[in-house]
């Protein structure tokens, strides 16, 4: 794609990647076919080449508009795109760099800027989250059915074990994941310690950043992500690995290298962060023959639900399910486990319509599957499709764990 740039954006960092990736871009359209909004919309400007466009034209200095602003904000970043595509365009930071610019183009109407802005503070802030989560879950009889909705039932934490070993991993704890779900760092924990790991929680750290970033606050996600390391900096030298156990995570604190690669500060130390980065299934495999020996078999089938950011933003398949399987669990996958179940991160909160037809369409993709039970790997996920099921969705670590203590 040929392409000539503003001045306002020609020979920086973030014009030099742009044009970089567009120029990879060759229009053939693959990506509108595994595009989750271009298939509920049918919409050009809705897919991902319609959004290169529009993302090219700003940045060659086109003027942008709502209409502009509200394509950009109906894409989900699932970046299915990205897997699909033949040529390699690294689409997900591309829609980061044109909302960025867009975003401080065109204003938002006042309710739309103070739920964001609520949303920023309130969801990354564990000690903001946690109680208004507390207060709602307590109040939820009293509450409309679309706020019960969004609402997650209460889940109580379980016991960290307490031993001591010498191989040694940190874990990200996050922003909601501790308040909505406790048990999945507990039971991967758990799981870890039955093969001689210790995992542990670095004090200080927080809200992986993506919240924030993704939402065009992308300074404030910077901050995010170089308090965490800051947190983390301390271990570096004793630890095997930082453990994600949600895969959104995992996907942007893979990319504090990148992120952060122009600040002379943090840019070595988010490099090794990032190197440090495994997904919780590309852990747990290695201790595959141990686990193997530990847990009893299941006789109950699972389906599971791949993220989008493990299997698109992270490039990681068949972890999960080769890992179970191993272990002696029938796992299905539902058809078009490619798409996006609708969640992403804030997305769900930002433009429910969209996301609740996602998640409808995914949850019956789920129900033909025949199971009574689904795991996935990211707490947004699992979080979303719970909302619309009474089928238990759980992260997968938790199956394993109460396995090996059945």
């Amino acid at each position: 794609m040929q392409t000539n740039l503003a001045d306002f954006i020609k020979g920086t960092p973030e014009g030099d990647e742009a044009e970089s990736i567009l120029r990879a871009c060759v229009h053939c359209g693959f990506c509108t076919a595994t595009c989750p909004t271009y298939q509920l919309l049918g919409d050009e400007l809705d897919g991902p080449r319609g959004r290169i466009y529009l993302i090219k034209q700003v940045l060659e200095g086109a003027p942008a508009g709502p209409g502009t602003q509200l394509h950009l904000d109906r894409c989900l970043t699932c970046r299915n795109c990205e897997t699909t595509c033949p040529s390699g365009v690294r689409y997900g930071r591309l829609a980061d760099i044109g909302r960025n610019v867009v975003e401080r183009r065109v204003p938002r109407k006042l309710p739309d800027r103070i739920k964001r802005y609520v949303m920023k503070e309130g969801l990354s802030r564990r000690a903001l989250f946690t109680p208004a989560l507390r207060l709602g879950q307590a109040l939820r009889p009293l509450l409309s059915p679309a706020l019960q909705d969004k609402l997650p039932p209460l889940r109580r934490a379980t016991p960290w074990p307490a031993r001591a070993h010498a191989r040694r991993m940190l874990v990200l704890d996050g922003c909601v994941q501790p308040a909505i779900a406790p048990n999945i760092n507990a039971a991967a924990a758990r799981v870890l310690d039955a093969v001689g790991v210790q995992l542990f929680k670095a004090p200080r750290e927080g809200c992986c950043g993506a919240l924030r970033f993704h939402m065009n606050d992308q300074e404030g996600g910077r901050e995010h992500m170089r308090r965490n390391i800051d947190a983390w900096w301390p271990y570096v030298d004793e630890v095997e690995a930082i453990v994600m156990t949600a895969s959104g995570c995992g996907a942007t604190v893979r990319e504090y290298g990148h992120l952060l690669a122009h600040d002379p500060a943090y840019a070595a130390k988010a490099a090794r962060i990032s190197a440090l980065t495994r997904d919780l299934s590309e852990v747990l495999p290695a201790f595959q023959v141990e686990l193997a020996a530990l847990v009893r078999r299941s006789a109950e089938p699972v389906a599971y639900h791949p993220p989008c950011t493990l299997q698109h933003g992270q490039q990681i398949r068949g972890k999960v399910e080769g890992l179970l399987r191993a272990l002696g669990v029938e796992v299905r996958l539902c058809g078009e486990a490619h798409l996006c179940c609708g969640s992403a991160g804030t997305y769900s909160l930002l433009h429910p319509e969209l996301a609740l037809q996602l998640r409808d369409r995914k949850l019956e993709q789920l129900a033909q599957t025949g199971t009574a039970h689904t795991v996935s790997a990211n707490i947004g996920c699992i979080g979303h499709l719970q909302s619309g099921t009474e089928v238990p969705v759980e992260h997968w670590v938790e199956l394993i764990d109460r396995l090996i203590a059945s």
